[in-house]
C-alpha cells in the first residue's frame, strides 16, 4: 500500500504563486506540526480581490485559474509564529500578505521549501490538511 499523501488546498491565485515559488510562505492562523511533502491543491473558490490578481505574472494568469484539484507540492519545513506586526511584514517578500493582514495574537508561517507545479490533477479540497486518495472521493 503506498504512502498516503496530505495537500493543503489555498485560494487561486495563492496556490499558483506558491506552486511557482513566487512566494514561499503560506499563513495561516493555526499552527501544525506536519513537516514533509505537502500536495498544494486549488481552492474551488478563487480570491476576488483585484489587488491579490495583480501579484500574478501575465505567463501565469491561465494557470491560476485552474481550481478543484492539485496543482504542485513542495516541503513544509517549519512554521513561523508571526506575533507582531514587525515579525509579519519582515517576510512579506515571502508571503505576499499585505500587512493590513496581520491579526494578533499570532499568525503562523507554513515555510515551503522545493515547490514545483504538477499535472492538474481534480480533486475535492477540504480546510486544513487532507489525505489524498489514489482515486478522488465522490
Amino acid at each position: 500500500m503506498a504512502a498516503v499523501e496530505y495537500a493543503l488546498s489555498l485560494k487561486q491565485p495563492w496556490a499558483t504563486l506558491l506552486t511557482h515559488g513566487l512566494k514561499s510562505i503560506e499563513v495561516r492562523r493555526w499552527p501544525t506540526a506536519r513537516r514533509g511533502r505537502i500536495l498544494i491543491h486549488a481552492a474551488r473558490i478563487p480570491d476576488p480581490r483585484p489587488e491579490v490578481w495583480s501579484l500574478v505574472p501575465a505567463a501565469l494568469h491561465r494557470e491560476a485559474e485552474v481550481v478543484g484539484g492539485i496543482i504542485g507540492a513542495g516541503d513544509l519545513t517549519t512554521v513561523r509564529a508571526y506575533r507582531t506586526l514587525e515579525a509579519f511584514t519582515a517576510d512579506r517578500d515571502q508571503h505576499l500578505n499585505d500587512p493590513s493582514w496581520f491579526q494578533k495574537p499570532v499568525l503562523y508561517g507554513f515555510v515551503f521549501t522545493h515547490l514545483e507545479p504538477l499535472s492538474f490533477r481534480p480533486y475535492p479540497g477540504w480546510m486544513r490538511f487532507f489525505p489524498v486518495l489514489e482515486k478522488a472521493p465522490r
